[in-house]
């Protein structure tokens, strides 16, 4: 369970004074609506009549049903802390920094943006699993096993795919939104003030915190000189365009290349031997 910064103990203490109620009772109702991602509360503490449910906009419900002076209360109180948890950067889902388009469907789904750190929670040091260099990202965002982290000032994007953290060179782009294909081999596209971008045409600056070396590109060969072509002997720079071979199947297993442009890939390296 995540803890209390001055800044969230303050915020309680001010709360339970106005309301009338224990710090207890708005701690619970604090995490109630932190769960309820700021738009809806489940709670059970006798200060709030037992059981009962939050919804911002909508009903709410306590379990001494004809009590609306504690209904009033309630609906009050899980208003204000929702718009606190709203202002606090990083905290919620909140706006679309992030789509998911299925193959052939059509569907999109938001996922969520956040700016910055909250100041009313302690950090849990767990949840930093991009290169703490980089210092606090502008926004995040996650899908399936695809996790994102945009740093705007440092022109940085860390991508956290089944584990493996790369971090790409954003280059002059201003990154607004993600989008993975679903499906064998989809494709991972980002919004910029230049229109789609995809991931893998993005400078690989590290991986897993070491700096990342993209294979070189084979020496042209001589051209074929005579003899018999059916028994030609294989480059010596033939390693070299099997572990970028290698190297590409790595990316398309991650999902980072499409199944096509691996294959296009492929084929380039390949007609150089």
């Amino acid at each position: 369970m995540q803890q209390l910064a001055p800044a969230g103990q303050r915020l309680v203490a001010d709360l339970a004074q106005r309301y009338g109620v224990s710090q207890d009772a708005i701690t619970h109702m604090l995490f109630a609506v932190l769960n309820g991602n700021g738009s809806m509360a489940q709670f059970s503490h006798p200060e709030f009549g037992g059981a009962g449910q939050w919804m911002r906009g909508g009903m709410t419900m306590v379990g001494d049903m004809f009590n609306y002076a504690l209904k009033g209360r309630v609906d009050s109180l899980c208003s204000e802390i929702s718009s606190v948890l709203n202002d606090q950067p990083g905290l919620l889902q909140t706006g679309s920094f992030q789509s998911q388009s299925q193959s052939g469907g059509g569907q999109s789904s938001g996922m969520g943006m956040a700016l910055g750190p909250s100041t009313l929670f302690v950090p849990d040091p767990r949840a930093q699993w991009y290169p703490a260099e980089l210092g606090a990202p502008n926004s995040t965002g996650s899908q399936n096993n695809l996790r994102y982290a945009y740093f705007a000032n440092a022109h940085r994007l860390a991508v956290d795919s089944g584990g493996d953290v790369w971090v790409y060179d954003t280059l002059d782009h201003q990154i607004g939104g993600f989008s993975q294909q679903q499906g064998s081999g989809g494709s991972i596209t980002l919004s910029s003030q230049y229109g789609t971008v995809n991931l893998s045409s993005l400078p690989v600056v590290s991986r897993n915190g070491q700096p990342f070396q993209a294979p070189p590109p084979p020496p042209p060969q001589p051209a074929y000189q005579g003899g018999n072509a059916g028994n030609s002997v294989p480059s010596r720079d033939s390693g070299d365009v099997f572990a970028a071979i290698e190297r590409l199947a790595d990316l398309r297993a991650k999902g980072i290349l499409t199944d096509d442009e691996f294959a296009a890939k492929k084929a380039e390296l390949l007609s150089r031997l």
